[in-house]
């Protein structure tokens, strides 16, 4: 796919995702979100050892759906898959890819941008950033991952706070209530944001994947079981059990899994 709304880096098993659309403070259209779904799908190359996704510039990060592509009835646009649903297959992504996604908070995340930096696995935030919901006072909702990972980060009580009244947060709020991991200068994101990743790229790839899963598994019911028994079968099929009984059906012959006892 060409992009035309977002930027997709790969360099030193590190991917940089990146909206592009500084004119709308990083709001989404339809194609920014297809996009989206596109280079999150091509971070599960095995290079890859951690994502980075955030927006251009110093003042957003993402702030939502693009409300001037609105129209009743849900978002414009020439694409199969209409946005509020992509919206959801990306957080999907960012939940499920087995490596972490940090969130480079680089200026507002609100509304939908606020429910991706939630989702992401860890957030680190620059000193000028804002938090907060807009779904109440344009009309929209959030009717999930959105909603629960929030209730889990801050407390139910905090979470019905952010979404009913729509209020800003400055990023020292936000780490104060659990949103954030980090909050750093402006001008030390980048540096901070790459210190994380090298800490993460030291670590087993597989423990991080399957730490991911095991999280999904606690919050997400028989789809966070799924995702962590999918895991744990990836790494079945690199055994040379698993092997056996593959080359037996191929070679017609009865498994001999009897060695793989001892």
């Amino acid at each position: 796919m060409e992009y035309k709304e977002i930027v997709f880096e790969k360099k030193d098993r590190i991917a940089r995702i990146t909206i592009n659309r500084p004119q709308r403070y990083n709001a989404c259209n339809l194609r920014a979100v297809h996009e989206l779904i596109d280079a999150f799908d091509h971070c599960w190359d095995n290079e890859i050892g951690v994502v980075v996704f955030t927006g251009i510039g110093e003042k957003a990060f993402c702030t939502g759906g693009d409300q001037t592509t609105r129209e009743k009835g849900g978002y414009e646009g020439e694409l199969l898959l209409p946005l509020e649903v992509g919206w959801q297959r990306v957080t999907h992504l960012i939940r499920t890819l087995p490596k972490p996604v940090i969130a480079r908070v680089n200026g507002y995340a609100i509304g939908g941008g606020h429910v991706w930096h939630v989702n992401c696995d860890l957030s680190i935030a620059a000193e000028h950033a804002q938090f907060g919901q807009a779904g109440p006072r344009v009309g929209s909702f959030d009717p999930g991952y959105g909603t629960g990972d929030l209730m889990r980060a801050v407390g139910i009580k905090r979470a019905k706070e952010i979404w009913y009244l729509c209020r800003r947060y400055t990023a020292r709020q936000a780490l104060e209530m659990g949103l954030v991991n980090m909050v750093v200068p402006y001008d030390k994101l980048d540096e901070e944001v790459d210190n994380w990743c090298q800490e993460l790229l030291e670590k087993s790839p597989t423990a991080l994947k399957m730490l991911k899963y095991a999280f999904l598994a606690e919050t997400d019911g028989v789809t966070g079981i799924t995702q962590l028994g999918v895991g744990g079968l990836s790494m079945y099929y690199n055994t040379d059990e698993a092997m056996e009984g593959k080359n037996a059906f191929i070679e017609k012959r009865k498994a001999d899994f009897n060695q793989f006892r001892r």
